[in-house]
Order: structure tokens, then sequence, then C-alpha cells
């Protein structure tokens, strides 16, 4: 009876170890059976970040700003009065009066609606039409991929700020559209290299070998096998892209080329109130300081997606 008891005891450690060796989750100390995808432990790893939750709780109160102004604010921030320009912050006004007697406050929660707008719209055109591009360049190599990075190396060549800056001067419409679509043409190369380079990495794979041998279709190698696994190091670009465009349009509007008044920004707030620093510094310190938390959020929310998403790191 030992023996046989031996005998079962050593047959079901061989079974958990060839289930191990097969890649089957395996249970951790308290028994529960812990998921091996990689976007499951960054999961994990991101709520135990401190500095990735708190840079995402602000990003979530400066969304609930530009998708329900109403709920931090019942004050119009059109109903101005002369009278009251310039007044400093106060318990009832906390961030004063603007040049015009218009409330500042509200100023600033209905100025993030445009400035986030605007990032969300470009960071998802640049991710449609570089992911794409770089998706094809990377897959069938070639010729195709040699148009491709030579339209790459083009933009690439034209500085950032320069080209939005005679774009929009050209079409002479500023508008949450016209900059996003400025910012998209401007900044889908660098995505577009980004995910070639993965794609590269993976086709040649073995599970990618495995589904072209069974007859999966050039389509459902792309977007099926190989871009699930390209499309990290894109979330992380997109990530902190996203704050970069929030800060792209505000200096766009600072120099006269972005958003134009009755719209509402922090970059309309900068720039309208940068004659006024040594006077009232609050003017420029509400809006700015805004602007610097959004895009140092995004920032850190994206160093922390790639740590998660690397296994270096771990």
């Amino acid at each position: 009876m030992s023996d046989l008891s031996s005998a079962g005891t050593a047959m079901s450690g061989d079974s958990s170890a060839a289930a191990a060796v097969a890649g089957a989750p395996s249970p951790d100390e308290g028994g529960k059976v812990r998921s091996a995808s990689l976007w499951a432990d960054a999961r994990r790893q991101l709520v135990r970040d401190p500095i990735f939750m708190v840079a995402a709780l602000y990003i979530l109160v400066v969304g609930s700003m530009a998708l329900f102004p109403k709920l931090w604010t019942s004050q119009d921030p059109r109903d101005c009065d002369t009278a009251r320009s310039r007044i400093p912050p106060s318990g009832d006004h906390p961030f004063g009066y603007d040049i015009l007697g218009c409330d500042y406050y509200s100023h600033a929660i209905y100025g993030a609606r445009p400035s986030m707008t605007i990032a969300l719209l470009a960071t998802l055109g640049i991710v449609l039409v570089g992911g794409l591009f770089g998706l094809l360049a990377g897959y069938y190599g070639g010729w195709v991929d040699s148009v491709i990075s030579r339209v790459m190396d083009i933009f690439f060549s034209l500085p950032f700020l320069l080209g939005a800056i005679v774009f929009l001067t050209v079409i002479k419409r500023q508008n949450v559209i016209t900059l996003s679509i400025v910012l998209v043409a401007l900044g889908w190369p660098t995505i577009a290299r980004i995910i070639r380079g993965s794609v590269i990495s993976s086709k040649d794979l073995d599970y990618v070998h495995a589904a072209k041998a069974v007859g999966a279709t050039n389509g459902r190698l792309m977007f099926r096998h190989i871009l699930p696994n390209a499309i990290a190091p894109m979330m992380v670009y997109a990530t902190i892209i996203l704050g970069s465009f929030v800060a792209a349009e505000a200096t766009l509007t600072f120099l006269g080329v972005g958003l134009q008044p009755p719209a509402q920004s922090w970059g309309i707030m900068i720039s309208a109130h940068q004659v006024y620093f040594l006077e009232d510094p609050w003017l420029l310190l509400f809006p700015c300081g805004l602007l610097v938390g959004t895009v140092l959020s995004f920032i850190l929310m994206g160093d922390a997606l790639r740590d998660a998403l690397d296994p270096k790191f771990r």
C-alpha cells in the first residue's frame, strides 16, 4: 500500500510538472489559479504602482471636467462683467476673474474639453493611420516597406512645430477638427515605425509559420496573430503622446495658430494673460498648473505601462 501511495504521489508530481511545461496556469500559494497572460500580469503590477494610480486618478478628474463640466461648476464662463476684471481669487471664486471679468475657475473647467478632445482625436488618428502603415510595411517588406519608409522619412524631415504652423496658416480655419488632422498628419510616422519594428520581429515566430501552414490568410495573420503581439509598444507610445498633444494644442494656441476666442481652452487662457504675469501671476499659474499636471500624468502612466509590459523590469 505504501508503494502504491508513493507511486501515485510521483505520478501526481509528474502530471503537475508536465502541466507547467505545457504552459497551463499554475496555482499560487493560496491555491488560486494565476493567469500567465502578459496583460493580466501588467494589470496587477499597475494596480500596485502608486505613481500610476495617482496619475490615472488625476486624468480621471480632468476627464470628468471635460465630459461633465457642470459637475465641477455652476458658473457660466461667458457670464462676464468688465467691472470684475482681474479680481484675485477668493472663497467664492477660487481662481478669481480674468481680464474680461469672467469667472476664471469655470473657464478652466470648460477649457479642459477642447484640449482633451484634440489629444484623443489626434492619438486615435495616429494609432489607426500609423498602425496600419506600420503593419503593412513590416509584414510585406520589399517595395511596400520601401515606399512607406520613404514617405515616413519625408514627414520626419519636417520639424513638427514648423509643419503645424505652416499647415494651420494655410488652412486658416483653426478648430478642434483641423488641429486634430494636422497633429495626425505630422505624428503618424513615429508610431508606424514602432509597429513596423514589432511586426518584423514577430512575423517569423513559430506560431505565425504554423498558422500560415494551415492556410491562414494574410489578413488573418496580420490582425489575428501578429498585431496582438506587436501592440504593447504602441499602447505605451499612445499613452505618452496623449500628453504631448495636450501640450501641442496649448503651444499652437499660444503662437496664434491654434484655437481662437470665443473658444475656451487652457492654451487660450495662457495666451490671453501672459502679459499680466508680473502683476497677477495667478492668471498664468492656474492654467499652466492644469496643463503641466495633465501632461505629466500621461507621461507617468506611459512609463509605468512600459515597465509593466516589459518582462525585463519585473
